[in-house]
């Protein structure tokens, strides 16, 4: 325990045995007693409050919101107090039978008690806090509705002193009841200091109601043998100490101190709470309509009530379902998402890890093949060099040509299996991809392909390469233009934009789109005729965009022809900069 627990143990204590001495000395009833006992309750009741104020600032979330209900249920118990004593020092006169203020006392338990239900020694999340605070306004407003049932109708309906004490200690006992039971259920299911501090509550609880019966008692039962100071206030103003203890015991964890063990499987006790009173609403109306022993402004009152009491809970419990609806809604769409976002991983995982296995495999066949094509290519241009039949020359350039065509293919073949990494620097993708259509612009002017680039406005640069990056566009552009090489209307789209972080490539046509969008960045697998295309291309795309830590997918058009998307993350010192990107229309 810290220096400053300890300074604070020790005031309470000074003031429990100030409290003790005081009652021992004076055991008569009066003034000076009354008011000493008075404020000594109230500096108890203070220190505990004031217990909760420091937690209320050092933690965050639910555990801060669990420190403030309790500081608010022990502020409303010493407001209570304070009108106490304004009416027995200030006003000099005992505190009426039919007392307003009666309430305060009744429902300072109610913020206690959801406090608890936050269960703030285990993990929740947020949708668990949200629900929990509507179980929260259901239970608030039963307990509203109990003590305006049983206390209140005997106070302003039909006055009756007899019918009020009885009514209000009884539903008094009855939530004393149901906070120690439920702080004796998170003792036993909660561990480490949490427990501890739980521990400390339920005792001072505990005391506190053995006391306050005592207390009744004796007024109520023993005729006068209970009064303000009397031997009865002891063991309550010890409580009163008490309830501090656990603020106290707090102080001694980590400023951010939360929940330390995983949420057990609950049965949602607080929401089963919930319902039960809402259920409980037609029984007290039953009561209130056969019971012939209460008067008949009572019974109206109390149906009135009750009728009251069900449209507003029932409120609830509509606004409730609406939003477990939308969780759920909310809940489904995510499932979705995160299966497709799942499958697309799948797929990108399955891609990469061929890839990898091609490229180990080709790179050393690639190596294996070149000592023979080399003697094949120098043989050849040696019998070029000989006296040969023209048939025979011809042959020669044919076994020359098919050579060389094995050597290029090697040569690719070496390539996709180095993905070696270069150099790589924050670059402006706009200029890449202008310089990809200046570089294609030839090819794009023989096909007759007419070509639209949209380029965002402030695009935020990317950490990558700039001569892979532009050999990724520049293929993907002659493979778009050779597509269109047999339409006359053929059409080029070039967009760039910023999406959650990521800047977005498109290359969009309206040609004949793509037979199998799934297989194009397979290895070896081409739409071109034997001969015209190696199929790696790509698959060397896939691989260099994966490098750079982004993904490149492709589909077919709604409206015809193919789109390649490329989503490269944003340079880091720009992710917190998210400009507001302007597309315009360049024709190039």
């Amino acid at each position: 325990m810290s220096t400053r627990s300890k300074v604070w143990a020790w005031v309470l204590a000074c003031l429990v045995v100030a409290q003790i001495a005081v009652s021992l000395s004076l055991r008569r009833p009066g003034f000076l007693l009354a008011a000493f006992s008075d404020g000594i309750q109230g500096a108890l009741l203070f220190c505990a409050a004031l217990s909760c104020l420091p937690h209320i600032f050092q933690t965050t979330r639910r555990v801060r919101l669990f420190w403030i209900l309790m500081g608010l249920g022990l502020t409303s118990w010493l407001g209570y107090q304070a009108l106490w004593t304004y009416i027995e020092v200030v006003q000099h006169r005992d505190v009426p039978d039919l007392f307003a203020g009666d309430a305060i006392i009744f429902l300072h338990f109610v913020p206690m008690m959801a406090a608890l239900a936050l269960q703030p020694h285990v993990e929740q999340d947020d949708r668990e806090l949200r629900l929990g605070s509507l179980d929260f306004a259901l239970l608030l407003l039963w307990w509203v509705y109990v003590y305006i049932y049983s206390v209140m109708a005997w106070q302003y309906i039909h006055p009756d002193e007899a019918a009020y004490g009885q009514n209000l200690n009884f539903a008094y006992l009855i939530e004393k009841f149901a906070f120690l039971g439920a702080l004796a259920l998170l003792w036993v299911r909660s561990s480490g200091r949490w427990k501890t501090i739980y521990a400390h509550w339920f005792g001072a609880s505990l005391l506190y109601s053995l006391s306050s019966f005592a207390a009744t008692w004796a007024l109520y039962l023993s005729h006068g043998t209970y009064y303000s100071g009397s031997l009865y206030d002891l063991p309550l103003v010890a409580s009163m100490a008490w309830m501090a203890v656990p603020g106290l015991l707090a102080l001694g964890l980590p400023k951010e101190h939360g929940p330390i063990q995983k949420a057990p499987h609950r049965g949602f006790w607080t929401a089963r709470l919930g319902m039960a009173a809402v259920f409980s609403l037609p029984i007290f109306a039953w009561i209130s309509f056969f019971d012939r022993q209460v008067p008949e402004s009572v019974r109206g009152f109390r149906i009135l009530l009750t009728l009251g009491a069900m449209v507003l809970m029932g409120g609830l419990v509509f606004l409730k379902q609406h939003l477990l609806d939308i969780e759920l809604i909310q809940l489904l769409r995510t499932s979705r998402k995160s299966l497709e976002e799942m499958q697309s991983l799948q797929t990108q995982l399955v891609q990469s890890e061929k890839l990898a296995s091609l490229g180990q495999l080709v790179g050393g066949a690639a190596h294996e093949l070149n000592n023979p094509l080399t003697a094949m290519l120098g043989y050849s241009d040696l019998l070029e060099k000989t006296h040969l039949s023209g048939d025979q020359r011809a042959l020669i350039d044919k076994i020359s040509l098919q050579a060389r065509r094995i050597r290029t293919l090697v040569a690719s073949l070496l390539s996709f299996a180095k993905q070696s990494p270069a150099a790589k620097s924050d670059l402006d993708v706009n200029t890449i991809v202008q310089t990809a259509i200046k570089l294609c612009y030839p090819q794009i002017q023989v096909a007759k392909v007419q070509h639209s680039v949209s380029l965002a406005d402030s695009l935020p640069r990317v950490h990558g390469d700039s001569n892979h990056l532009l050999q990724v566009f520049s293929h993907i552009i002659n493979n778009a233009v050779h597509a269109l090489s047999d339409r006359g209307d053929g059409l080029l789209l070039v967009i760039t934009r910023v999406e959650d972080e990521q800047v977005i490539i498109e290359f969009a046509d309206n040609g004949p789109g793509m037979a199998d969008p799934g297989k194009v960045f397979d290895p070896f697998y081409t739409t071109r005729p034997v001969g015209q295309g190696t199929g790696l291309g790509l698959s060397m795309c896939y691989g260099i965009i994966q490098g750079h830590g982004g993904k490149i997918t492709c589909r077919n058009r709604a409206e015809g022809g193919a789109s390649f998307v490329i989503e490269l993350p944003m340079a880091k010192h720009q992710m917190a900069e998210k400009p507001h990107a302007h597309a315009h229309a360049a024709k190039l």
